[in-house]
């Protein structure tokens, strides 16, 4: 996760409520709107080092955020270098306190394992 968060984003930062952050936590909601136009819902729970995880989550009001949206918010939090990922665990573990909501997801401790990019396609 960057170590700085862009300054367009801290104008974005939820500063009220119950939700509320300060400039220089890790953590905190952020509405920004996105690249398709849409309100983007952003809580980030930043470096969670005793659980091993960083974590950001994206909603919208009327629809789940799509993959322009996602990759908007993978760079506002990460840098290019490093790989989030989207999870669909096993259906006895889900926990769905929002219905439009998604979740991006970085391990601390190991690399996140990446197939060949020949398995999606030719690059180019």
């Amino acid at each position: 996760m960057r170590k700085q968060l862009s300054e367009i984003l801290l104008q974005c930062r939820v500063i009220n409520g119950p939700y509320a952050s300060k400039r220089g936590d890790d953590y905190g909601a952020f509405l920004i709107m996105g690249p398709c136009g849409a309100l983007l819902k952003i809580l980030c729970s930043g470096t969670d080092a005793e659980n091993g995880w960083e974590h950001v989550s994206v909603s919208r009001d009327k629809h789940p955020p799509n993959w322009q949206e996602m990759c908007f918010v993978k760079k506002l939090f990460w840098g290019d270098d490093e790989a989030v990922m989207q999870l669909h665990p096993p259906s006895r573990d889900y926990v769905n306190h929002h219905p439009n909501c998604l979740h991006l997801w970085r391990p601390l401790r190991d690399a996140i394992p990446l197939p060949p990019s020949i398995l999606v396609g030719p690059k180019g």
